[in-house]
């Protein structure tokens, strides 16, 4: 990160409410998200931005196939068309980020399950070569429960696998305000070398309420649109701080090296 600018953007999915299509995004991405795709590594969230039959032009866009909108992603830039409900993984120095289509749960479980095997050699592999890991995907497991959102249950043997592999840090969206847990495992324990969960849905659309709260989550809050800023380090170790750009809460803080 050079003069306070990023790096990388991780898009959690949710870019667009509530049916996008190739209009939609071209019309209001400047708008909401503006200069962030030549730098965009995205996953697709489940019938806002993609569902079979009804939505499917977000891999168009991302691709710069939408009329009136030729720019591609970072990753598009690199990979070439990458298809919705399609993974992929990336390393950033010595990180190395998984990255998953959730919405195969709801529109391909099938799919979803036999991307357990994906993800497991994955991070086998980025594990063997020294690397430091992290999983993105839109849907979240480890949260408390909004009116409209609970935990996604099916996404359970990802989160084995995620942490037979001892990922460090994972990135969701979906419930339209921000939370961020202790280091835990797959039993939902806090434990020294689990997984920081950070859960940030706060762009964009209305924030929600929680109706619950989870023992596991340290921090948390429903009432301030901003975005997460992390910066990764060599030896493992991370700062986070969400910054504001409406509303009084924020979260900073650092995970030292395992």
């Amino acid at each position: 990160m050079e003069k306070n600018e990023i790096d990388e953007f991780m898009g959690l999915g949710d870019f667009q409410y509530s049916t996008a299509r190739c209009e939609d995004y071209v019309r209001y991405w400047e708008r909401l998200w503006g200069g962030t795709k030549p730098k965009l590594y995205w996953v697709s969230a489940p019938n806002h931005d993609w569902e079979p039959g009804r939505n499917e032009v977000l891999d168009n866009f991302m691709n710069g196939q939408c009329p009136g909108s030729s720019a591609k992603s970072a990753i598009n830039q690199e990979r070439g068309f990458i298809r919705n409900g399609a993974p992929y993984s990336k390393d950033f120095g010595n990180w190395h980020f998984a990255f998953l289509p959730s919405a195969l749960w709801r529109f391909d479980p099938e799919r979803a399950q036999e991307l357990t095997g994906w993800l497991d050699n994955d991070l086998a592999g980025a594990k063997s070569a020294g690397k430091h890991l992290a999983v993105v995907y839109h849907e979240l497991y480890f949260t408390s429960d909004t009116d409209e959102h609970t935990r996604a249950i099916e996404h359970k043997p990802w989160i084995d696998v995620m942490w037979k592999h001892r990922v460090r840090l994972t990135l969701s969206g979906s419930q339209h305000n921000y939370e961020r847990s202790c280091p835990l495992n797959n039993a939902d324990q806090c434990v020294g070398d689990g997984m920081t969960a950070f859960q940030v849905s706060t762009g964009g659309t209305g924030l929600r309420s929680f109706t619950s709260k989870s023992a596991y989550i340290v921090k948390r809050f429903s009432d301030t649109y901003g975005f997460l800023r992390l910066t990764l380090r060599h030896d493992g170790s991370f700062d986070w701080n969400f910054v504001p750009t409406s509303g009084p809460s924020t979260d900073t803080g650092t995970r030292s090296a395992p």
